[in-house]
């Protein structure tokens, strides 16, 4: 087991133990904070402590992770559209429609089956079995570019740049209505929506900071053509600011209109710009994507103002 040590800082005290874990352990969520702190892997002051513990200032929090399982997940070999690839990391533009990672209701045809075909045993294992190099994820109906690492020591710098917000992720989107402002940005914190928790929402209770800068590309009769560039990055990010601004991506039926939008599959949404600093030759890449089909298919259907 890897063993991480923390102490507990003035400004955190108070905090509950699995949030003080999810925030301090990198890439450890708060369910995966919980799950460690039930079978007995996190201690306080050497003694255990339930998730709901109250830190207090100078408390020693100590950690251990288990070692990765053998990845769970099938190899299976579907075709891949690699943007990048060296020894530590790849680049792969996810088609729209594909899930990143095997769940309930989708064991296979994800890109984690993909990227074992592809990649065989060198992936990271920081994320478990189910999602091995997966650093970060856009949704399924997303489409676009993200980042896979091929061993811990880019996951690990890979995932530091995220948090830091040094990680460039910019998108553009087709969403619903014309927005008053040519751009601006978005700083609301998002956590589970209070009473329907498969979705996200802006709250102030159980949340983390959320800002998402967008731009307007292009107006049309009804909708907006934008360019948004995460400064962090939390589960739905863009749908949810879209939508907390009154104009939901276009297609998204979950946060915004429950009727879809006719010749358009899930959301209008696409990941299109993605930029980093190599963990290994400190070198800052950074890569394009050129919108799909069914993206610039909808644009051109549309009638500009």
């Amino acid at each position: 087991m890897r063993r991480l040590v923390f102490t507990v800082k003035p400004e955190e005290a108070g905090s509950r133990l699995d949030r003080f874990i999810g925030a301090r352990a990198e890439n450890v969520t708060r369910s995966a904070a919980e799950k460690l702190i039930a079978a007995g892997h996190a201690v306080v002051n050497g003694e255990p402590r339930g998730k709901s513990y109250r830190c207090a200032a100078g408390d020693g929090v100590e950690v251990s992770l288990p070692e990765p399982e053998p990845p769970a997940a099938v190899a299976q070999p579907i075709p891949l559209d690699i943007v990048y690839e060296d020894g530590d990391l790849l680049v792969v533009n996810k088609p729209k429609g594909m899930v990143v990672h095997p769940a309930a209701g989708h064991a296979d045809g994800t890109l984690v089956n993909a990227l074992l075909a592809h990649c065989g045993d060198s992936l990271s294992g920081i994320n478990g079995v189910m999602r091995p190099g997966i650093v970060h994820r856009i949704d399924k109906d997303t489409s676009g570019l993200l980042i896979v690492a091929k061993n811990d020591f880019a996951h690990r710098s890979l995932a530091a740049q995220i948090k830091a917000h040094s990680f460039t992720r910019i998108y553009e989107a087709v969403v619903s209505g014309n927005l008053k402002d040519d751009a601006g940005t978005v700083d609301a914190p998002i956590g589970r929506h209070p009473t329907q928790r498969k979705k996200m929402a802006v709250t102030r209770k159980n949340s983390r900071n959320a800002v998402t800068h967008y731009e307007v590309l292009a107006r049309y009769r009804g909708y907006t053509h934008v360019r948004l560039r995460l400064e962090t990055g939390r589960t739905h990010q863009i749908r949810v600011h879209m939508a907390y601004l009154g104009h939901p991506v276009a297609g998204d039926t979950v946060y915004g209109a429950k009727k879809p939008v006719p010749g358009l599959a899930g959301q209008c949404l696409h990941a299109r710009v993605i930029g980093f600093v190599h963990p290994r030759t400190g070198q800052y890449l950074e890569f394009s994507s050129a919108l799909p089909r069914y993206f610039t298919d909808f644009l051109a259907r549309l009638s500009p103002l």
